[in-house]
């Protein structure tokens, strides 16, 4: 059992002011795996209190002694890779394999770039009689989701400590014992105190009086859609900076001349990454009408080397979803795909094969999936494909833009220049062009109810940033 009874506030491991308590459990087993302190407002004014007395400070530090630091975190970090990787596992069930590049080798590459673009961004320059400043916004509320713990810190820590900003770091209640050792990493790296602070609680609760903080400048939230539009009002009523890295429901777009296998098969390891619990998962394959016997044959044979099980073994591909409540959720998803009458191509409601506790799925196809239907339209976040036919590339391509989100996305097409003319028009933040890769430089967000604002590279550290200028005498 992991007890922690502590929040670390102002550089310390404080005792918190609220004595209630939070269960967190072993989505695998079912079984408890932890216990964590519930923040009340007394918690939150003290947590806000130290970053606001740290930040003219430390944004009065150069930048390339912030940079230092951000590389302490990541030396940290790397030190205590397996203990991150077993821990991760147990606390959202992605196996350990996969756990290790994306759950801890990823956010270790996003804090790198981080501290590059510390010690390289232009933090003043002349425009005519003017001397532009980009200063810090000030105090940062971070609050994250279960999906991927150290991930999502990082791109709002890294931006946040390289601007000259200080944190308030609020992670999900869910998944939240890899918070606690990034928190004595930070300790160990001799960050200022203030500058870094971390408590746990519920959203509504600790998260909302972060939000309405009055010393809290920027809120950077990623999370679901229903809770940003929450987050975004209580800022908006505050004047307050706001990111918002919300839902998906993103297709991959086969046009006709396409490699169909590779597509297929790059679409079903997008939607089923984490046991479908990613944001920005291709859960929608859009194939030719004239195509989908091929493409309903070739994704249930992908479907098929998806073994569920324990995420502490080395042979699992899948393992559990993160909570029985999600759990329960996916599979009345499942259930609504059935009532509506798409074709069950492969998995289903019922639980894996000798699985009998633990928040498992089975990796699950739709096909013949009607574009106005409720699991076409609706982000699922479990391992559960939509395909949907088309007659041409217009009709594909409305197919594709015909949700309320507008995350991610993907083209396949032999013709090269075709693929960058249909991916210009889909309504997303990034399009993948015939499987290419995630850059960790470019910027991630979304169009329409997928969020506000960006992440990586540059353009997640000018989010932290606000201009001044100085008007000089000719």
């Amino acid at each position: 059992m992991h007890i922690k009874n502590k929040f670390f506030i102002n550089g310390e491991w404080v005792t918190p002011h609220a004595t209630a308590t939070i269960d967190v459990f072993n989505p695998a087993t079912d079984e408890p795996l932890g216990v964590i302190p519930d923040a009340d407002a007394a918690d939150v004014n003290r947590a806000v209190a130290a970053a606001r007395g740290a930040q003219a400070a430390w944004s009065a530090t150069l930048p390339a002694v912030r940079a230092d630091f951000i590389e302490r975190i990541c030396a940290g970090l790397k030190a205590r890779t397996e203990e991150l990787t077993d821990l991760i596992a147990a606390d959202i069930g992605m196996p350990r394999k996969m756990g290790r590049r994306m759950q801890v080798g990823l956010p270790i590459q996003i804090l790198e770039v981080c501290a590059r673009h510390a010690r390289e961004f232009v933090f003043e320059e002349r425009v005519g009689n003017s001397l532009v400043l980009r200063e810090p916004v000030g105090v940062a509320a971070c609050i994250t989701p279960w999906n991927y713990p150290l991930f999502q810190i990082a791109t709002k820590l890294g931006p946040a400590l390289a601007t000259g900003c200080t944190v308030v770091w609020k992670p999900s209640e869910v998944a939240p014992l890899a918070a606690f050792v990034l928190a004595e990493i930070i300790q160990e790296a001799g960050l200022p105190p203030g500058v870094f602070n971390l408590i746990t609680g519920y959203g509504p609760t600790a998260g909302e009086a972060l939000v309405t903080h009055p010393d809290v400048h920027l809120i950077s939230m990623t999370g679901s859609t229903r809770a940003g539009a929450r987050i975004g009002a209580l800022a908006a009523e505050r004047m307050k900076r706001v990111t918002l890295e919300l839902g998906g429901k993103s297709a991959a777009v086969v046009l006709d001349d396409a490699d169909l296998e590779a597509a297929v098969r790059a679409t079903v390891n997008s939607c089923f990454l984490n046991s479908g619990q990613t944001c920005l998962a291709l859960t929608r394959l859009i194939v030719p009408e004239a195509r989908y016997a091929e493409a309903a044959k070739m994704s249930t044979e992908v479907a098929a080397r998806f073994t569920v099980g324990d995420p502490m073994g080395d042979t699992a591909k899948l393992g559990p979803l993160v909570s029985t409540a999600q759990r329960d959720r996916v599979v009345s998803m499942i259930h609504k795909g059935i009532e509506e009458g798409a074709e069950l191509l492969c998995g289903g409601p019922d639980r894996p094969q000798g699985l009998e506790r633990g928040c498992y799925v089975q990796p699950t196809i739709f096909g013949r999936v009607a574009p106005d239907s409720v699991i076409a339209q609706e982000e699922i976040f479990g391992p559960v494909l939509c395909i949907i036919t088309y007659r041409d590339e217009e009709e594909a391509i409305a197919i594709a833009n015909g949700t309320a989100y507008g995350l991610s996305g993907a083209v396949w097409s032999s013709d090269a220049v075709r693929a960058q003319k249909v991916a210009r028009r889909l309504h997303t933040g990034q399009v993948e062009i015939n499987g290419g890769a995630f850059n960790i430089e470019a910027p991630f967000g979304g169009y329409k109810q997928s969020g506000l604002g960006r992440e990586m590279g540059r353009y997640g550290i000018e989010e932290f940033l606000q201009y001044k200028s100085l008007q000089l005498p000719a």
